[in-house]
């Protein structure tokens, strides 16, 4: 499921590979929350910055303008910043700050929103003005997750057509992703997984209070039909989940898999009916660009779940405070898609299951494989890319997934299934951690385990580890030895 820019000067990519591109901007840059306030301070404006930290960890305040602004500005070379600013001490700053190209974000906090509204509209960097608080973190937070999904690398691949047939190549990788994909899908799940996930969840958030009470909830309350609310909730779920798919980390999607299968499910039943564009920005690096620029006509396959807008101006609002300095691109996918050309691979507008309904957020399913159709830059220099929701059958490749699931086996998919799929991808270290753990689960005289054994002792010979090879060979005999009808040689 590696990220493929075929293209790239560089050794052919075989299956095996893992290629992570824009890997410097793997985290959002350093964020400094600043509330620069001059009223007193009270029990609710105390609860309201314990959940502003729990967003952006690191808060200053301030009740002297000046002292504000020759904070950002000392600092600027170092931070990036999200300003909170009562409505009359921002009509003084605001001005003066708006420019900078640091601040990335403003939000004025009121009681008089329309007259603040009156001169709040010239400057870009006010993302809102707000009389709630819950409404002002509410914002903060649903601003803050789409900056994070912007500056984080796309983790794609490329079919393309100059690479061939061959499944060692680049197209090798994109063939593996979608039948990896399908094959932890069909997996069934079991208790034992989801109480490795919650331990593993616990334990990389053992310091966090505010994600262990979500953790705890999740652990009591989630079913299948809440899937959605907790993907697009800030919480650890939606991290979790998308850190592993992007770093491509086997074993956590493989813990997650149920999850996932939850996830296709709500959006297969949430399809949306009617054909639609939406808009996704995104900041790349200049080699990434040009990577896609030689792909044009070519099928994109993204490795994550891909969240959309189909509002035009929100999705660019976020690409205005573009780090002149850095090699990054301002880039804006605009993608249309017919709901009628896929089934296998939905996508829904997942909007009313959002704590921020609106955001028009529509949500690809993983997998998806779109067409690159242009890529242009507009007046505004920001890049145009233009993709297509490919039909199901449309890519021709349908073929080759169905011959590369043959290839590792028919029949149920189990975990031997999915062992052998990551052999042929060439992490043997992983194919025989799921060995293994198939036989923890198997009863003594299950029928597979000479198969099972076989594979295991073909693994260790291919790494050189004949002793332990000759002990697997000595299982295998003797389970046919003592099982000699009945058993299942594959």
């Amino acid at each position: 499921m590696g990220t493929v820019f075929p293209g790239r000067p560089s050794p052919p990519v075989s299956p095996s590979d893992d290629i992570q591109t824009n890997a410097d901007n793997k985290y959002p840059e350093s964020l400094r929350l600043i509330l620069l306030d001059d009223s007193e301070d009270n029990e609710g404006h105390r609860n309201t910055e314990e959940e502003l930290r729990s967003i952006i960890n690191h808060l200053e305040k301030f009740q002297d303008i000046n002292k504000c602004q020759q904070y950002i500005e000392n600092e600027s070379q170092k931070y990036r910043f999200v300003l909170i600013v009562s409505g009359r001490l921002g009509k003084e700053i605001v001005p003066s700050i708006d420019k900078i190209r640091q601040v990335r974000s403003i939000y004025v906090f009121c009681m008089n929103q329309a007259y603040h509204k009156e001169w709040t509209w010239r400057f870009k960097k006010v993302k809102a003005v707000v009389v709630e608080l819950d409404e002002l973190v509410s914002r903060i937070k649903s601003d803050h997750k789409i900056q994070i999904k912007v500056k984080d690398p796309l983790s794609i691949n490329i079919w393309t057509a100059s690479a061939g047939k061959s499944t060692t190549g680049v197209n090798g990788k994109f063939i593996f992703s979608q039948v990896l994909i399908d094959c932890l899908l069909q997996l069934k799940s079991t208790g034992t997984d989801k109480n490795e996930l919650i331990d593993c969840c616990k334990s990389q958030y053992k310091n966090d209070d505010f994600e262990l009470k979500n953790l705890h909830e999740f652990e009591q309350d989630y079913s299948p039909n809440e899937v959605l609310w907790w993907y697009t909730k800030e919480s650890f779920f939606y991290k979790t989940l998308n850190e592993a798919l992007r770093t491509e980390d086997i074993h956590m999607i493989f813990l997650f898999r149920a999850f996932i299968s939850d996830i296709r499910d709500q959006l297969k039943e949430y399809q949306v009916k009617n054909s639609l564009k939406v808009y996704r920005s995104q900041k790349m690096s200049s080699d990434e660009l040009t990577i896609l620029q030689q792909s044009i006509d070519q099928f994109i396959s993204v490795n994550s779940f891909f969240s959309t807008s189909t509002d035009y101006q929100k999705a660019v609002s976020f690409l205005d405070d573009a780090d002149k300095s850095s090699n990054l691109e301002r880039v804006l996918f605009e993608i249309d898609a017919d709901p009628a050309v896929v089934t296998a691979k939905p996508f829904a507008d997942v909007s009313p299951f959002s704590d921020y309904p609106d955001e028009s957020e529509v949500l690809f399913m993983l997998g998806s494989i779109f067409r690159l159709e242009s890529i242009n830059r507009n007046n505004d220099q920001i890049w145009i890319i233009r993709m297509t929701l490919c039909r199901d059958d449309e890519h021709h490749l349908k073929h080759f997934f169905d011959s590369k699931k043959q290839e590792i086996g028919s029949g149920e998919t189990n975990l031997q299934t999915l062992g052998k799929l990551l052999w042929k991808m060439g992490k043997n270290d992983l194919a025989k951690k799921y060995f293994c753990r198939l036989l923890e689960e198997l009863p003594p005289n299950d029928p597979s385990l000479r198969s099972l054994y076989d594979n295991l002792a073909d693994l260790a010979s291919q790494a050189g580890n004949f002793e332990e090879s000759l002990v697997w060979h000595s299982k295998s005999l003797a389970f046919y030895r003592d099982n000699p009808i009945g058993v299942v040689y594959n």
